[in-house]
């Protein structure tokens, strides 16, 4: 499985948010789009928004490819519906190309390469031994 980190931006305003958060709200989401998501191999998907910065969280399995997944969109009807539905809410980050709405992140910390001290094993912890 890989994670895929992706960012972008909504309008800054209040009214827009909740409009699009309605749209994302369990259960809200057209079938077809979810139906889209799922059969391109992303296996998990979920967003979470900070004022109006969005952080996309996406695990893919072994056979997504974000190529075919691009031009499998562009010819389906109702995710080009879907993503101008969505672009009166998005905006796109300042140094992010005109065709691109969502940025991928890079990752550039992770404890698990951290060497040192485990969990539970430092002064810090409360283990008693």
């Amino acid at each position: 499985m890989s994670r895929h980190i992706l960012i972008l931006d909504l309008k800054d305003d209040p009214a827009l948010i909740a409009d699009y958060e309605a749209y994302h709200a369990a259960g809200a989401v057209l079938e077809p789009i979810v139906r889209s998501i799922r059969e391109s191999g992303i296996e998990e998907m979920e967003i979470y928004r900070c004022g109006n910065r969005l952080v996309m969280v996406m695990d893919t399995g072994p056979g997504f490819d974000p190529a075919a997944k691009a031009a499998a969109d562009a010819s389906d009807p109702a995710v080009i519906a879907w993503e101008e539905l969505m672009d009166r809410y998005q905006q796109r980050l300042p140094w992010a190309p005109a065709e691109t709405k969502w940025m991928e992140g890079e990752r550039i910390f992770a404890l698990s390469d951290q060497p040192g001290i485990r969990h539970g094993t430092g002064p810090a912890s409360n283990d008693t031994q």
